[in-house]
């Protein structure tokens, strides 16, 4: 295919709706984004009005086109990459939602998860979907929505309804209602997905009581789903690629080789580690996930999920305003040498991998009177490292064998100060590529893969390039007590809001 053609990322993400041009290089051309509303209705609960997701997402990728003076003829397909979990129900007919979307953060479903597991039903969901019983994944949002929403049961039931993750959700508008499908690597992340049969099990369906007739049909990553028909310029556009958005970025890295891994600084920060042709069960509190499936290869992941990564400057900025922007929360953080023995932990929203608390709180340990704005702001960015060591502290002790790089992306993924603690306390090199829009990257290397665009990984790996690196500058005995002193904080914040 033309290499004067070009590459239409959509990345829906958990705060904002991007979408960027690529071209074979695998360079952006071009770039729109928008954020949109997050909705708190009652503590512990977040949402997303799901007609504002789709109309801010068509409107960035108008404006993407637009700003690089191209047109449908100019893109030879588009690919999506999605917030996974956040969970949606919609009308087939009208293609009304039948109320707003429940976000990967929310956790009204805590309750219904100890239900499950008082059951006796936690091994059985590990063992087939790879995931714990846990209020961040779709089925118990599905669940909730059955049982909680007026009339919706019985109109599921009928089977008049649609459920789908937000790639399920754009790929129906965008085809005008005609297509509804996701792929294995969303369907991996509802706890209703047999990830080593590839289909839904019908005995988890039947525990969480849901109709089989709400589910899309799963595809591939990689391939042609249809053409857009929705109206203005995407009109015609091949759909070609589906990923959730950290398997997209796993993609976007070229993390083709066993045990390459990346994490990415988003909202949360999520640390993927490509596991091959086999699913690898872990035995420390990580997820067991599909990385992609590209013709009839399916790979698998092992996956560590931090829910408040970058979240915790969005509060220090929003919340308490304290910082105007998150440089200005690296310059603060990098006018101290350390934290002065604070440690904040941001479980907003519980906390993720390998704890899986949905009770445990946001704290902050060690303030005393010369505790100032430069230290929070430190120990907010140490935070996050913190958050990422333990995943890699995990999977080293799942696989025995510790990291020998760290490839990174996502907005956090710019701080310095963050990066260089990151490779203080991982004892490996954190390299940064050129392009850290790796998410959306991804996302277009499946598109462009299932087009002819680009003919097969090698081409992919090609393109990717280095940017910084970070290298090791303090020594393992040196981390050992930021670590423990981590480690205390932690402790004291599981469980708090039980």
């Amino acid at each position: 295919m033309s290499e004067q053609t070009y590459i239409l990322a959509l990345d829906q993400g958990t705060t904002s709706s991007r979408a960027i041009v690529f071209d074979h290089a695998g360079t952006p051309v071009s770039a729109a984004q928008r954020e949109f509303t997050q909705h708190y209705p009652k503590p512990g609960w977040v949402e997303h009005d799901p007609g504002e997701i789709w109309e801010s997402q068509q409107s960035v990728a108008i404006q993407a086109l637009e700003e690089a003076g191209l047109t449908a003829r100019d893109i030879a397909a588009v690919g999506v990459a999605n917030q996974r979990e956040t969970t949606l129900v919609w009308d087939r007919e009208t293609g009304e939602p039948v109320c707003n979307a429940i976000v990967w953060q929310d956790r009204r479903t805590a309750r219904t998860c100890r239900q499950l597991k008082q059951a006796g039903h936690a091994e059985l969901f590990h063992e087939k979907t790879g995931l714990f019983l846990d209020p961040y994944f779709s089925g118990t949002k599905v669940a909730w929505i059955l049982d909680n929403v007026a009339g919706v049961r019985e109109r599921a039931e009928a089977g008049k309804l649609a459920f789908g993750t937000v790639d399920s959700w754009l790929t129906w508008n965008l085809t005008g209602g005609a297509i509804h499908v996701t792929d294995v690597t969303n369907a991996s992340r509802t706890l209703l997905y047999n990830i080593h049969e590839l289909q839904w099990d019908n005995e988890l369906l039947e525990i969480m009581d849901i109709p089989p007739s709400l589910l899309p049909e799963v595809k591939p990553s990689s391939g042609i789903i249809g053409e857009i028909s929705a109206g203005s310029v995407l009109s015609g556009i091949p759909l070609a690629g589906i990923a959730g958005d950290q398997q997209a970025a796993l993609f976007g890295q070229a993390c083709f080789e066993v045990g390459m891994a990346k994490n990415t600084y988003g909202t949360g920060c999520f640390l993927l580690m490509n596991t091959g042709s086999q699913p690898v069960n872990s035995t420390h509190n990580l997820l067991t996930t599909i990385a992609w499936q590209v013709g009839d290869e399916v790979e698998y992941a092992l996956e560590g999920s931090v829910f408040n990564g970058g979240a915790v400057v969005q509060w220090l900025r929003d919340e308490l305003k304290l910082v105007s922007s998150a440089q200005e929360c690296d310059q603060l953080a990098a006018t101290v040498a350390d934290s002065n023995g604070l440690y904040l932990v941001p479980a907003f929203t519980g906390l993720g991998a390998p704890y899986w608390d949905p009770n445990a709180t946001g704290a902050a340990f060690g303030i005393n009177r010369g505790t100032n704005r430069a230290h929070l702001c430190r120990a907010a960015l140490e935070s996050i490292g913190f958050q990422v060591a333990d995943l890699a502290q995990a999977q080293l002790d799942d696989l025995g064998q510790p990291l020998k790089q760290l490839r990174v992306d996502g907005g956090a993924a710019c701080s310095d100060p963050l990066m260089q603690f990151q490779a203080d306390l991982l004892q490996c090199d954190v390299i940064r590529p050129q392009c850290i829009e790796t998410t959306a990257l991804g996302a277009a290397y499946l598109a462009g893969l299932a087009v002819g665009y680009w003919t097969g990984k090698e081409d992919i790996t090609r393109n990717w390039k280095r940017g910084a690196c970070f290298t090791p500058g303090q020594s393992v005995e040196d981390m050992l007590s930021h670590r423990k002193g981590w480690s205390r904080a932690v402790a004291r914040s599981l469980k708090w809001g039980d």
